[in-house]
């Protein structure tokens, strides 16, 4: 019987290998011509196909709402100033306060203008007989200016980074003095891989904003920059690099044209400084904007970077603003004198501050109408001519019951008016499950209307399984991909960070690494960490969406992603 069942057996192991070799040769075959690229790009959508189907998916009926079709009232969005914390308290009665840009009223190296506001508090120094004093708070220049022009809150003084911010305020109708046209020096400069700047000064001789603009335009530079709404630096890229393409008339046919050929290569606008850096640090970014006292202040740029110094410079002017009595403006300018000694230039110079004198800002002054113009400019072109496919995923599970999930509505609801037109958008919600509340279209005025609809509908209960949520709105924006292979994709995760449900980050990290979506997530009371790790992987950006200030948070990243 032995001998009888070796032939079987034999036979058996054969076709076995047959069958194997005949499997392993369709697979191979299949892959002959690929790039690897278009391998692991099916292989993505296997995986996706497979994990999708996995998932409980539904698609809710549709319910239209009222929409609000008054323009964006930014006032109504910024958080009570409170919110920016006191740097320099006064001490007496008789007092000036001082909004701050943060390089100079922060902490460590960033806290030059807060020693120099102690010590001066601290000198008696006295107008009409009675001590007077200041008080700093420390607020960005960008949403500075939004208190300001929208009259939520106007403080006596006012120290952005550069003059571009006092020129807006001027423009909008505010009193406004230049007091000193310098409290410290310093300069924007693109910081730039030294491996890319020896070949583009090879190219083209020498690196400027001119010669940056004409390499991202063709192609050979990577560069990003920030929100030109709220960063001193990325406001002074903008106008400087329209002025590179016609200096006669920045808002011109010619500009516009040049601008919108070189901004179709910016592969990166962030929305914070550090957002940037990271994404540099990853090697995506040749080159990135930054001021020059944080460069020299930076251990990790010292070796490896080049600094190239361009547009108006961020010497901190000051700014009385309002119709203040004669009291409140002597103190002001008693201030910036004190400010200017030698004692606090040297002090500031230990700081990073007063380097690079030798630079003469490359712009005219520029009228805070024209600033304002372009940067709607900035918002219409700045996609070129690549529209945007979003799916937005909220988290409705039981932690959200309640003040977190009513924040999320209200910052949907207010945030929804900074989403382009010509973009498209979705909206998925879950729990245990997902939930399709809108797939992804147009977002006309139709589209507005069961957005609203369906963030108005949202109730929170059940687990939580974020993971699930986010693998949906890749499938939805993959099959939107298939359709319109132009668009670009991104993904806003609104959730208290907890995931105790369905998936994990490993089942999804490699298909948001292959389709290469932003994450951004915005979080409620949240595990910030666990929100953080998924927006790291393509270079997005969080938000801690604390009960103050996140409708304003979510309207800045709306603006500048959408």
């Amino acid at each position: 019987m032995a001998r009888k069942g070796k032939p079987f057996i034999v036979l058996g192991i054969i076709a076995v290998a047959v069958f194997a070799l005949v499997y392993f040769g369709i697979s191979i075959t299949s892959n002959l011509g690929k790039s690897q690229t278009e391998v692991s790009s099916e292989d993505a959508a296997k995986q996706l196909d497979k994990l999708y189907n996995n998932i409980k998916v539904t698609t809710a009926a549709q319910v239209k709402g009222q929409i609000d079709l008054d323009p964006v009232a930014v006032g109504d969005s910024l958080p009570d100033i409170s919110k920016f914390p006191i740097s320099v308290d006064n001490t007496t009665d008789n007092f000036v306060e001082i909004f701050s840009s943060t390089e100079k009223s922060g902490t460590g190296n960033d806290g030059w203008l807060n020693e120099v506001a102690a010590d001066f508090n601290d000198s008696n120094s006295m107008v009409d007989g009675k001590p007077i004093s200041v008080k700093i708070r420390t607020i960005a220049s960008g949403t500075a200016t939004d208190y300001i022009r929208s009259g939520k809150y106007v403080p006596d003084a006012f120290t952005p980074s550069n003059e571009l911010w006092g020129e807006m305020v001027k423009a909008n109708g505010t009193p406004t003095e230049l007091v000193s046209k310098r409290l410290v020096g310093n300069v924007a400069g693109v910081v730039t891989n030294k491996k890319k700047y020896d070949e583009l000064v090879d190219k083209y001789g020498s690196l400027n904003v001119k010669t940056i603009t004409d390499a991202i335009a063709a192609n050979e530079l990577a560069m990003g920059y920030t929100d030109p709404f709220a960063s001193s630096t990325g406001l002074n890229f903008l106008v400087t690099a329209l002025a590179t393409f016609d200096s006669t008339d920045l808002l011109g046919e010619q500009a516009v044209q040049g601008f919108e050929k070189f901004q179709a290569n910016v592969p990166f606008i962030a929305s914070t400084t550090l957002q940037m850096r990271d994404a540099a640090k990853t090697g995506m970014l040749d080159a990135f904007v930054l001021e020059y006292q944080t460069f020299v202040n930076a251990a990790d740029l010292k070796s490896g970077y080049v600094f190239t110094p361009f547009g108006v410079r961020h010497d901190s002017p000051l700014y009385a603003l309002g119709d203040l009595p004669k009291e409140k403006l002597d103190i002001i300018k008693m201030f910036a004198q004190f400010a200017e000694q030698d004692k606090y230039q040297t002090l500031a110079e230990k700081k990073g501050f007063n380097g690079l004198n030798n630079y003469v800002s490359e712009l005219e002054p520029v009228d805070g109408t024209l600033l304002s113009a372009a940067q709607k400019l900035w918002k219409e072109k700045k996609d070129g001519n690549k529209p945007i496919a979003a799916v937005f995923v909220a988290d409705v599970s039981g932690s959200m019951a309640g003040e977190p999930l009513n924040r999320l509505k209200e910052s949907l609801l207010k945030g929804q008016k900074y989403l382009g037109k010509d973009n498209s958008i979705g909206f998925v919600s879950y729990s245990n499950e997902v939930t399709i509340n809108l797939p992804i279209g147009k977002y006309d005025t139709n589209q507005q209307s069961m957005f609203v609809g369906a963030i108005n509908s949202l109730q929170a209960n059940g687990g939580t399984a974020t993971f699930d949520g986010i693998a949906v709105a890749i499938k939805m924006l993959q099959e939107e991909l298939v359709k319109n292979p132009e668009v670009k994709p991104l993904i806003f995760v609104l959730s208290d960070g907890e995931t105790n449900e369905g998936h994990s980050l490993d089942d999804i990290r490699g298909l948001i690494e292959n389709y290469k979506i932003p994450i951004y997530t915005i979080g409620y009371n949240a595990n910030l960490k666990a929100l953080e790790s998924i927006s790291s992987i393509n270079e997005a950006a969080n938000i801690n969406a604390d009960t103050d200030d996140v409708v304003y948070k979510i309207g800045n990243l709306l603006n500048v992603q959408m």
